[in-house]
């Protein structure tokens, strides 16, 4: 039987009818209409059209019962709401992605509000608060007690209405269209119904956004809505983009059990029926929870959907029970009416009686790797909400962050997109782009580069692996005109096979997996690939082409991690393997197969042109990462940029340059491009390279990107700039100093403690040169060790017999000293506070058996002197500890 790969392309007519935008929202939950209405304030004038698969007021977000998590207690912190988000991503989430949750979502929620969404509030008028898994402050905002997003979708779908955005309803995205450089130029469509337009269509549009939300339809039973198949991320697979840690299913652990035999959208118990105090017990009334987590039945959604399935295997059980009894009738009504409602048409009155749960597919934390403005690896294309994966998430999504995530990055979105425009009508000066096959990783995407380890996809899942290109960057929209081909090879599945490939990832790839029942489930997808009669195209053969696309991905992936890490539960990995597993699964496709390859996780987002530099000036990108990393928790401490922050609109765009206040030698262009990048900041031009000599006005660097990222980033990448310039121009000076002698200028150890590194690169950008860069690099025989070994030759030869071939260097400090070392056959002598006459002295002894190095009392004055006595090299450990700080700022250019 032959095996067709994954298609590139779903079979589909050609287009009947085009329609133009600048910009197209796919999906209309709470991420897709943020960003149409924030993308349609910052540009009046643009065409925006968001194109939804049911009608405007469906999706995912009008089902969220439990709200959304902000600080907004005065006795909250950021600080606090970051750390519980990391804990619950168990080792996976991208700080830096948190950290702009956490600070800009108290605004993007008050800005929500301000739009018309009504929370609920207390007599006083102020917003109520309560808790949820995970939380240790109450945070979550909610509205009509347990209705928080159909109120949240009320609240945007009439400002959507009310404004001159474009809607296009009942619309099923097929594929993506790029222009001749690679870019996203739009999509293909499929209009459900009759009327001004139906059948297949095309959308030309300068930017694509994905806010498909999840696909949680890939298992028999779910929270998700019946149009949650997975269109998004199998879309963006199609299209060559990387996406990323899908494994990551969180299984929400209290929805509404039915009965074995229920399949599709289940009732979902909100967990802020348990941040009320709610309790969880087996039908024996006990209370397991508590000794499992410090939370209770507040621990993470991971923990308590595992320990539920425990119990349930424990005890044979094929559910557990919620106790709210002790609520009250009042309660229900008031506080959780739909949810109160619900049980009571499935025949459950929770006043009296105790709700049956069970764990049941929710939420994806994993999607289509985008970076801290949604940036995809294909250029023009963003991803948005669930079927975006930004690093927020990690291994597991804290609750009540996904409409939060939702609405931050939708306005960052909007306003990256409003900056290429801007920048391509001339508006803002050019600014490079990223090279956007690394570009789309806060995340993420650049330590892929340093260090990626390609894992075999298996054959029967994915085909043979192959390595996909990334699509180079490209600006060219096409023209009206231009036809839409693309050769990719088309295939459809049979839509009989979606029940099956429910219930096969159901039974072998949902809570419980193990290498016996992933390998079951792939082998039962392969199948399914198969089909004795022609598949026509239609709604529902490309709804379960993307079922599958996904499940296929998702199996794979689940069968390389070995390991047990947040919502994925290997049976047969119990324990969590940081040394193995801290990082991430990226997936791409070709028309061969899946292409996996694993990433070490790391906090910092850099462009790959910026690894390059780093490499090619000999650091280690993973180090300056961390450095970066230790540099910005000083700068940002809890709160963040509290004056940014408070002072600066979200969406404000701005172009900045960095310029130097006096002359001298420049070097850290590329760590600081690296700040910049950490923090979301990716458009950045240089202008000077290291080494290169400036004047005093000239401008270095040109960055472009949202105001409020701008400045905040302003002050780490200065230090670090202003810094290494210092270094690299004093360096200058006393390489100038002894030119055409043939002495070279180089550093020693004396250096600050974690900037080794970057101090010796910044003495070689200005034309220095570099002693040992540590203490095993090199033997260094001084005074104390002479001391200790009870004399110069004898020091000499305990180190060449402990390390024999070890370059050996020897300091003296008298002209009788060298003889001796010279007999034991020392390469290097380190002439220590030799007066020039001193040194001219050496250098005749020794005649070319050593090199020679002058060191101690050298001063700029005197240093052509002791050059010209033939000596090899001037040691100034002043360039690397004492060098001052080369005069750099950051000037905003005016509206």
């Amino acid at each position: 039987m032959s095996i067709p790969a994954i298609p590139q392309r779903l079979t589909a007519p050609a287009p009947g009818w085009t329609v133009e935008a600048d910009v197209v929202v796919v999906g209309s939950g709470i991420a897709g209409l943020t960003l149409a209405l924030r993308y349609a304030g910052l540009d009046p004038g643009a065409k925006v059209l968001v194109v939804t698969k049911d009608v405007l007021s469906s999706g995912s977000t009008r089902w969220a019962q439990g709200g959304i998590a902000a600080v907004l207690d005065p006795r909250d912190t950021p600080a606090e709401h970051l750390s519980d988000t990391l804990i619950a991503g168990v080792g996976l989430c991208d700080e830096e992605a948190v950290r702009v949750l956490v600070t800009e979502g108290p605004g993007a929620v008050r800005r929500l509000i301000a739009a018309g969404a009504r929370f609920d509030t207390d007599d006083a008028g102020e917003l109520q608060l309560t808790r949820e898994g995970g939380h240790r402050r109450n945070r979550i905002v909610h509205a009509g007690g347990d209705a928080t997003g159909a109120e949240v979708q009320r609240a945007l779908v009439q400002a959507v209405q009310e404004s001159e955005i474009e809607v296009i309803e009942h619309a099923l995205v097929l594929d993506l269209f790029k222009d001749a450089a690679g870019r996203a130029a739009g999509v293909t469509l499929h209009v459900m119904g009759e009327g001004e337009r139906d059948g297949v269509g095309a959308v030309r549009a300068g930017a694509v956004v994905l806010a498909t939300g999840g696909m949680g339809q890939v298992y028999a039973a779910t929270t998700n809505p019946l149009v949650s198949t997975g269109d998004g991320v199998a879309l963006a697979l199609r299209a060559g983009a990387v996406v990323r840690d899908v494994e990551f299913v969180q299984f929400h652990p209290t929805v509404l059990w039915l009965g074995e035999d229920s399949t599709g959208q289940q009732p979902l118990i909100s967990e802020a029926v348990r941040g009320e105090g709610a309790v969880l017990a087996d039908a024996e009334g006990t209370r397991f929870m508590k000794d499992v987590h410090e939370l209770a039945d507040l621990a993470p959604r991971d923990v308590v959907a595992k320990a539920i399935m425990r119990r349930m295997r424990e005890t044979g059980a094929d559910h557990m029970y919620l106790d709210a009894r002790h609520f009250g009738e009042e309660k229900w009504r008031t506080r959780f009416p739909t949810i109160y409602s619900v049980c009571l048409e499935h025949g459950i009155d929770p006043v009296t009686q105790l709700i049956p749960v069970a764990p049941a597919a929710h939420y994806a934390s994993g999607g289509v790797r985008a970076d801290l403005h949604g940036r995809t690896s294909v250029p023009g294309l963003y991803a948005c909400g669930e079927v975006a994966c930004t690093g927020v998430h990690g291994a597991n999504r804290l609750a009540s962050n996904s409409l939060l995530e939702g609405l931050v990055f939708a306005e960052r979105i909007a306003a990256d997109i409003h900056a290429e425009r801007r920048a391509g009508s001339g508006e803002v000066t050019e600014a490079a782009h990223p090279a956007r096959g690394e570009a789309a990783g806060v995340a993420h995407a650049a330590q892929g580069e340093v260090a990626g380890v390609a894992h075999p996809v298996p054959d029967e899942v994915a085909g043979v692996a192959h390595a996909a290109q990334d699509e180079a960057a490209g600006t060219v929209r096409p023209a009206p005109g231009e036809p839409l081909t693309d050769d990719r090879p088309t295939s459809l599945i049979d839509p009989r096979a979606r029940a099956r490939i429910q219930g096969h990832m159901s039974r072998g790839a949902s809570v419980l997996r193990s290498q016996e029942s992933l390998s079951a489930v792939a082998k039962a997808l392969l199948s399914v690939r198969w089909t004795p009669v022609a598949v026509e195209p239609c709604t529902e053969s490309w709804e379960t082409t993307n079922l599958l696309t996904v499940a296929s991905v998702l199996v794979a992936a689940a069968r390389s991690r070995q390991e047990t890490r947040g919502s994925h539960w290997r049976e047969d990995f119990p324990d969590r393997d940081d040394a193995q597993w801290q990082g991430h699964l990226d997936v791409t496709l070709t028309g061969e197969g899946l292409t996996m390859n694993y990433r070490p996780h790391a906090n910092v987002a850099m462009p790959a042109h910026t690894i390059d530099d780093l490499v090619a000036a000999g650091l280690e990108p993973a180090e300056v990462s961390a450095l970066i990393d230790i540099a910005l928790r000083e700068d940002l401490g809890e709160a963040g940029d509290v004056t940014s922050i408070a002072t600066i609109p979200a969406g404000q765009v701005a172009t900045a340059d960095v310029v130097a206040r006096a002359d001298g030698v420049i070097a850290g262009l590329a760590v600081a491009e690296a700040v910049f990048a950490r923090l979301g900041v990716g458009r950045t031009e240089r202008h000077v390279k290291d080494g290169e000599r400036v004047s005093r006005g000239d401008v270095l660097m040109t960055v472009t990107g949202a105001t409020r990222d701008v400045l905040t980033a302003e002050r780490t990448a200065l230090n670090l700039l202003t810094h290494l310039s210092g270094i690299a121009s004093l360096t200058g000076r006393w390489v100038r100093a002894v030119e055409g002698t043939g002495a070279r200028i180089r550093d020693s150890r004396k250096t600050l403690p974690g900037l080794r590194a970057l101090e010796k690169y910044a003495v070689r950008a200005g034309g220095g040169v570099n002693h040992r860069m540590s203490l095993s690099d090199a033997a260094l025989i001084k005074d104390n060790h002479v001391v200790a070994s009870g004399g110069v030759a004898e020091a000499f030869r305990a180190v060449r017999n402990a390390y024999p071939g070890l370059p050996i260097e020897v300091e003296v400090d008298r002209i009788d000293q060298i003889e001796p070392v010279l007999a034991e056959g020392a390469e290097e002598i380190l002439l220590d506070n030799f007066t020039v006459d001193q040194l001219a002295e050496a250098v005749r002894l020794v005649d070319g058996r050593a090199r020679l190095e002058s060191s101690g009392g050298l001063t700029l004055e005197s240093a052509r002197d002791v050059a010209e006595t033939g000596v090899d090299y001037l040691a100034v450990g002043a360039l690397t500890h004492s060098a001052p700080a080369l005069d750099i700022a950051l000037d905003l250019r005016g509206n």
